[in-house]
């Protein structure tokens, strides 16, 4: 399958490497990860504030490495990025109005990753609302229209995009009455994104084409992370801590969308190096772990962005 990145066998090299040693420090399967990386070599395309069109730069390959970037895995909250992205396109074609509550859930769902604020945010996009179990006919009206985020991102053409699913509302407890028979009853309508779908959705947001320059821009800004802030309280996560920020080099300019339940811990982020490129890096992690889990993701950014402040540039986008 053709990817948005052109593989490269240097970055890919590093990857296995990188692989081999963070499986072995904390004793991970062969199926317990996934990553997506890509790195941006000078002229950089990022963060420009939309000053290529979104043809010229779908038109430039940046080069990456994967592994099993095409499995497709439980999101946890990492799919909040796509109800962003689909919210502004929504606001974008006049779908849906602008309104002060809407923007407050869509703060709230990316900067503190609040469930109760992306629900309302599905609600909005599909005109759908949880609730009792429905009667047939009304229900597959329903289950039509939460489809819609779906369709949208299907109709982009993306290949990293086949056979995802993001119809699900994220739960605490978990769902529902209707939500419940939506999920199916042994979960088999559960979100699955891969690596490389929200690496790709990262590159747009990042390249200025997701939605328009502006609204890129907006998006981008909600995902900026302090790497200096603490988490709120002892234990506490806040998305860096335990994440992949937590193992960038101070000074380095973050924006990412974690996501972590008892039996994964994700994160996608697009970086910024003090002393070298900038670069996506996209990593589910799978497994009960629970004592060393919050150490994973930090330490495979850690490897990762050593080995970016030494790399050659490639002799450009491909």
């Amino acid at each position: 399958m053709t990817t948005f990145f052109a593989p490269d066998s240097t970055l890919q090299a590093t990857l296995d490497h990188i692989v081999e040693q963070v499986r072995a420090e904390f004793s991970l399967t062969p199926t317990q990860m996934a990553i997506t990386w890509v790195v941006y070599d000078p002229p950089y395309i990022t963060n420009t504030g939309g000053a290529l069109s979104a043809d010229a730069f779908w038109q430039q390959r940046p080069r990456g490495a994967s592994y099993r970037g095409v499995e497709l895995i439980y999101p946890a909250s990492v799919v909040k990025l796509f109800y962003l992205v689909a919210a502004h396109e929504w606001l974008e074609q006049g779908m849906v109005a602008p309104a002060v509550e809407l923007d407050r859930a869509l703060m709230d769902m990316i900067v503190d990753s609040s469930n109760d604020a992306t629900s309302l945010v599905i609600d909005i996009l599909s005109g759908t609302t949880s609730g009792p179990d429905l009667p047939a006919g009304p229900y597959a009206t329903w289950c039509y229209q939460r489809n819609i985020i779906n369709r949208f991102f299907q109709s982009l053409q993306w290949p990293e995009l086949v056979g995802t699913n993001m119809n699900q509302k994220p739960w605490g407890d978990g769902p529902y009455g209707r939500e419940r028979a939506f999920v199916g009853e042994h979960y088999e309508n559960r979100n699955y994104l891969t690596t490389n779908a929200v690496a790709r959705l990262v590159h747009s947001i990042a390249g200025g084409v997701a939605v328009s320059a502006a609204r890129s821009q907006t998006m981008l800004s909600v995902m900026q992370r302090d790497l200096a802030a603490a988490p709120p309280e002892p234990g506490a996560e806040n998305q860096v801590a335990g994440c992949l920020g937590a193992g960038l080099p101070m000074g380095t300019r973050l924006y990412s969308k974690a996501g972590y339940t008892s039996k994964v811990r994700h994160d996608a982020a697009y970086f910024e190096l003090v002393d070298g490129p900038p670069g996506i890096l996209v990593i589910f992690t799978e497994g009960s772990q629970r004592a060393t889990k919050p150490l994973i993701l930090p330490r495979c950014a850690e490897l990762i962005s050593s080995s970016m402040e030494n790399l050659s540039p490639s002799t450009g986008l491909h």
